[in-house]
């Protein structure tokens, strides 16, 4: 199960950088983690005094901030402090549709998601003062990484104390192998997915026996379409407060052409977002 033990801010001085810094403070308290925070451009005695008086305006840090200044280019820049500073988490700001996104949001945040050497939260909805998670909803589907991914949902769950899980399956509808002509097919159709959702159901059944937490209410809901779209629709809908992803795969050429999975989370957003690797 992932620990958290270092985070990651990107600080941008833009209207949004209060909002995502008390986030990241709150955060770093909740974990009793270690906060770090990066710049991407020229140190000046106004931005330090900027930054000084925002912190003296928020929550206390059980363990002290770090601060890093960098010229460069800001994917390079957040890449290779995530990896010299050993970030467990990289918590990146983000508005919901991608012609809006601006600095360290929209192109750099993808760039960012398929590259980062650690888990990345993509914040749509910062606020100065805590609105409490109360729904998180995470992806269930048949992959290696899933089993990581779930454990993550739920350790936390528990640090943000929050006692509502959704398991989404994601099951294709390729996988049914029926075409609906008639009323026969369509009979053959609806016991081909309540097979597909018994399967779906006892997979991730044998995924949660192995975690135990009585305190936190857990549905799974298996859901046909579109792998990526469909999750982010019903997190979308059904008002989730945090999105919990597998992170991507290694994408080939084709990949970076078409919508695949996390691409459909990426260029809109329904909530926060969090992709585990």
């Amino acid at each position: 199960m992932q620990k958290i033990h270092k985070i990651l801010i990107g600080i941008a001085f833009s209207p949004n950088l209060k909002p995502n810094l008390f986030e990241a403070i709150r955060l770093a308290n909740m974990f009793d983690a270690e906060l770090v925070g990066v710049h991407v451009g020229v140190k000046s005695d106004e931005k330090k005094i900027e930054l000084k008086t925002l912190l003296s305006n928020a929550d206390s840090l059980n363990k002290k901030m770090k601060t890093i200044w960098k010229e460069g280019k800001p994917v390079d820049v957040i890449l290779q402090t995530c990896k010299e500073q050993q970030i467990d988490l990289l918590i990146l700001g983000a508005l919901q549709r991608e012609n809006l996104l601006k600095y360290y949001v929209g192109s750099i945040a993808r760039k960012i998601t398929r590259k980062a050497p650690c888990s990345v939260l993509l914040l749509i909805k910062p606020s100065i003062v805590r609105v409490a998670c109360k729904h998180i909803v995470v992806n269930g589907l048949q992959d290696e990484k899933t089993e990581e991914t779930i454990k993550t949902a739920f350790f936390v769950s528990k640090h943000l104390c929050c006692n509502k899980i959704t398991i989404v399956e994601e099951v294709s509808q390729g996988e049914l192998h029926v075409k609906v002509n008639d009323d026969k097919t369509l009979r053959k159709a609806n016991i081909a997915k309540e097979r597909l959702r018994n399967r779906e159901n006892q997979r991730v059944k044998h995924i949660l026996e192995k975690i135990k937490n009585k305190k936190i209410q857990v549905k799974t809901q298996p859901i046909f379409g579109k792998r990526g779209y469909s999750i982010g629709h019903y997190a979308k809908v059904k008002r989730a407060d945090l999105l919990v992803m597998n992170a991507p795969n290694k994408l080939g050429f084709f990949d970076r052409i078409f919508p695949h999975d996390i691409e459909y989370i990426l260029s809109e957003l329904p909530t926060d977002v969090l992709i585990v690797k």
